[in-house]
């Protein structure tokens, strides 16, 4: 059997412009764009495109931070949409938030 491991997560942006921006902001994102319609994160372990148009709906994607207060902060102060506060899950805490075109993310800290 093959091994087949994760490297890239494409989600959709109704507004592409805006969704870069909030990325930009919350999480300090560095884009290339690939034409109007697409931009994409790029160097990291695991890559992060951004498509124009709202089909299909994208998984919620989930973002490691070593500071969970802060990165709380930073993303309400990029515009993002705070869903569920901080709460305990097993391995940790974390938040669930909206970026501008409605995806859902969530950002943890391992305990």
């Amino acid at each position: 059997m093959p091994k087949i491991t994760p490297n890239y997560m494409e989600m959709k942006a109704i507004d592409l412009g805006a969704s870069k921006a909030f990325y930009e902001k919350a999480f300090g994102f560095s884009f290339t764009d690939y034409g109007p319609e697409y931009a994409a994160v790029e160097g990291g372990p695991v890559q992060i495109g951004i498509a124009a148009g709202e089909e299909p709906p994208a998984p919620m994607p989930t973002f490691e931070t070593d500071d969970l207060e802060a990165a709380l902060a930073q993303v309400k102060t990029a515009g993002g949409a705070i869903v569920k506060e901080i709460f305990p899950y097993p391995g940790g805490r974390r938040f669930e938030c909206l970026d501008p075109s409605g995806n859902r993310l969530a950002i943890y800290q391992v305990a």
